[in-house]
C-alpha cells in the first residue's frame, strides 16, 4: 500500500467519523469521555475498556483487507466499510435500547403513580417501580437519585441532578416538594404524555417503515451495481484500480454515501421528536 492511498484512507476515516460523530455531551459529563463511540456502547451494553473496541475496529479491518485483496478496487471500500461497520451496528443497538428503555420509562412511571395514588412516598414508590424495571437504561437515573437520597441529599435535589445527566430529553427535574397525592397527580400526567409520545412514535415509524427499506435499498444498489461493472467490464475495473479510482473516486463515492445515509436516519429520526 503506497503512502497516497494510506493518506487517503486516512482522510477519508477522518471525514466519516466527523460526520457520524454524535452531538455534543452535557455538560456535567468530562470533556475526557468523547470518545465517539462511547455513549452508544454505554448504551448498547458494552462492558469493557474501550482500547478493546478499537482493537476488534482494527480486527474488522484487516479481515477486510484481506479479504479484497484479490480485487484492488475494492480495498479502499471494504477497508472503509469494516472501520465504519462497528460504529454503524453499536449505533443502532443502541437506539434499539433507548427504544426499549422508553417503553419501560413509561410501565416505571405507571407503577410509581399506583404507589403514589396508594399513600406511599416518592421514594417507597421509586424504588418499588425500580425494583419491577429491568431495563438498565431506565433504572439508572432513577437508582443514582436515590442513592443520592440515602447519603443525605434533598430527593428533589437528587431527581434535577439525574434529570441534567441523562440523555433523554424527555427528563424532568423536580425542583419542589410536593404532597403524595399531588405527586401521584404529577406522574399520572407525564406518564400519560409518555404514553402519547410512544403511540405517535409508532404511528411515524409504522408511516415511515416503506421509506427507510428504499433508502437501504438505494444504498445498497449502488456499491453492488459498482461492483458488478467493475468484475464484468475491463476498462472500469482498470480505471478503479488506478490511482485515479482508490485515491480519488471511490473514497468519494463512499463517503457521500455514508452522509447520505447519516442524513436521512437523521431527518427520520428528527420527524419523530
Amino acid at each position: 500500500m503506497s503512502f497516497a492511498l494510506a493518506g487517503a484512507l486516512a482522510a477519508a476515516l477522518a471525514a466519516m467519523c466527523a460526520a457520524m460523530a454524535p452531538r455534543p455531551l452535557p455538560a456535567a459529563l468530562p470533556a475526557r469521555a468523547s470518545h465517539p463511540d462511547a455513549r452508544a456502547l454505554a448504551a448498547a451494553g458494552w462492558s469493557r475498556p474501550l482500547w478493546q473496541w478499537e482493537g476488534l475496529r482494527w480486527a474488522c479491518v484487516l479481515v477486510a483487507i484481506a479479504c479484497a485483496s484479490a480485487a484492488p478496487f475494492l480495498v479502499v471500500p471494504a477497508t472503509l466499510g469494516a472501520a465504519v461497520a462497528p460504529s454503524v451496528i453499536a449505533r443502532l443497538r443502541a437506539d434499539a435500547a433507548g427504544l426499549r428503555a422508553r417503553k419501560a420509562t413509561t410501565r416505571l412511571l405507571r407503577g410509581a403513580e399506583a404507589t403514589l395514588r396508594s399513600g406511599g412516598a416518592l421514594p417507597e414508590a421509586l424504588r418499588r417501580a425500580i425494583d419491577a424495571s429491568v431495563e438498565p437504561l431506565t433504572r439508572r437515573p432513577f437508582a443514582d437519585a436515590l442513592r443520592a437520597f440515602d447519603l443525605g441529599a434533598p430527593l428533589d435535589e437528587a431527581l434535577r441532578t439525574a434529570a441534567s445527566t441523562t440523555a433523554d430529553r424527555r427528563a424532568l427535574g423536580v425542583s419542589s416538594r410536593l404532597p403524595a397525592d399531588r405527586s401521584g397527580v404529577l406522574v399520572g400526567a407525564v406518564a400519560d404524555r409518555l404514553a402519547f409520545e410512544e403511540r405517535l412514535d409508532e404511528e411515524i415509524g409504522a408511516r415511515t417503515a416503506g421509506m427507510r427499506s428504499q433508502m437501504l435499498l438505494l444504498a445498497a444498489i449502488v456499491p453492488g451495481l459498482a461492483i458488478y461493472l467493475a468484475l464484468t467490464v475491463p476498462s472500469l475495473a482498470a480505471t478503479l484500480s488506478g490511482p485515479l479510482g482508490r485515491m480519488v473516486l471511490i473514497p468519494v463515492a463512499v463517503a457521500l454515501e455514508v452522509a447520505g445515509i447519516v442524513a436521512s436516519r437523521r431527518a427520520l429520526a428528527g420527524a419523530g421528536r
